[in-house]
């Protein structure tokens, strides 16, 4: 009987933390749609340039 108590309070956790996550994900979601995106992001693809590969290099 102990084991079958450990393995529902252990399903009990493992479900409060997907809720937990699920729940923050959708409050990031609905930030993002509320506030926008930041100005300085570049979508999906990321930074086009870095400060390496900014300036040409000398002869």
């Amino acid at each position: 009987m102990f084991d079958y108590e450990m393995h529902k309070t252990h399903e009990a956790e493992l479900l409060r933390r997907a809720d937990q996550e699920r729940l923050v994900g959708q409050a990031r979601r609905a930030g993002r749609r509320f506030f926008g995106r930041r100005n300085d992001d570049n979508g999906p693809e990321g930074r086009v340039s870095s400060p390496r590969n900014r300036f040409v290099r000398a002869a």
